[in-house]
């Protein structure tokens, strides 16, 4: 079953600046942590609000027998190219954004205002060639890739370097570092990276414990990360990503005993996308758009591992939503005074 899930706007009268904080730029984690499971761990109680500071590691001690664990196993692909127009030899630096065809990708080019249609770029010293086909209204550049050496999915791997975000500016090292172990279908141009956090080792001792650890599908595209530049936070629009969710994995999900446990926001974005309004879910494929923000009623997630986001993005806001905005802007303000580290490379929080 394919659809397209629209956004979900709920009736608020918050604005984009109310998910604002000040966060000191030296927490922003330039490197991954050198063992996967040790980033630190805040544990926020939603009813509550009280505050447990752990690490990583511990989480097995807030999982039950009987909970459902659900991971995204999208794999980030080497997104950024780097080429020259064939014409002028001019630098130009392409972005994948999204795969329309087998050779065929929405991109974003810098500088793109006089990359054309029909516009040609030059790879790795003529490993593979790219001619723009078409402008989209956002002002993003439809590219035909054709390499005469290998196939161009071997040729974006050859030549192609991790997408890491802006304010990442050291290089990682490993581009295994900014995969999750257990990804497995490469689409998305960003990492899910809560998951991050997880080895096989302590996947492996979760499994033991009786908590079953199922996944779904969704490529996270950088609208996920995109500024929200509305004043009203209801104005903005996101920008639609591919997901699916299996029968076997809609079945473990509906027939549980424990709780529904969701790592990241995009296997959150899939489960509330799929879910009906009894919480249950189905197979399904398709694009999902929905925004979750402060008045979203939860459908079926039920506790949350995630990192620790950017202000005024639509992360924060969808957190806010599921543990309440005063809660959730209170910890991060901990997390700031209790030197947590910030964004993809950063510490974590679980939401019970």
């Amino acid at each position: 079953m394919s659809q397209i899930i629209k956004n979900v706007l709920t009736q608020t009268d918050l604005k984009t600046s109310d998910f604002y904080y000040d966060l000191p730029e030296e927490l922003i984690a330039q490197v991954p942590a050198e063992k996967r499971d040790m980033s630190r761990l805040m544990v926020l109680d939603k009813s509550t609000g009280k505050l447990a500071h752990k690490h990583f590691c511990d989480i097995i001690e807030y999982l039950n027998e009987g909970d459902v664990l659900v991971l995204n196993r999208s794999r980030v692909i080497p997104a950024r190219l780097y080429g020259k127009r064939e014409d002028t030899g001019a630098d130009i630096e392409v972005l994948l954004l999204k795969r329309l065809g087998s050779d065929i990708w929405e991109t974003l080019v810098k500088p793109g205002k006089k990359c054309k249609v029909g516009a040609r770029i030059v790879f790795g010293d003529g490993i593979m060639t790219g001619e723009i086909t078409d402008v989209t209204e956002e002002g993003n550049r439809i590219i035909r890739f054709s390499s005469e050496a290998m196939t161009v999915d071997d040729a974006i791997h050859e030549i192609g370097q991790m997408p890491l975000p802006p304010y990442i500016t050291s290089r990682a090292s490993e581009k295994e570092r900014y995969q999750t172990v257990y990804s497995k279908e490469e689409g998305s141009a960003a990492a899910p990276t809560a998951g991050l956090h997880f080895t096989p080792e302590l996947l492996k001792r979760i499994e033991e414990k009786g908590v079953k650890v199922v996944t779904v599908l969704l490529h996270v595209g950088l609208g996920t990360f995109r500024p929200v530049k509305e004043a009203e936070i209801q104005n903005h629009v996101m920008h639609a990503e591919w997901f699916s969710i299996s029968k076997e994995t809609a079945e473990v999900i509906n027939n549980r005993k424990g709780r529904l446990i969701c790592v990241g926001t995009t296997s959150c974005r899939v489960i509330e996308s799929v879910a009906d309004e009894d919480g249950n879910l189905r197979e399904c494929e398709g694009e999902t758009a929905i925004f979750i923000y402060p008045g979203y009623r939860f459908k079926a997630v039920q506790a949350l591992i995630t990192n620790f986001h950017l202000p005024e993005s639509t992360l924060i806001m969808l957190v806010s939503a599921f543990a309440g905005k005063e809660k959730v802007m209170k910890a991060y303000e901990t997390a700031v005074n209790e030197r947590y580290r910030f964004f993809s490379f950063g510490d974590a929080m679980f939401i019970e």
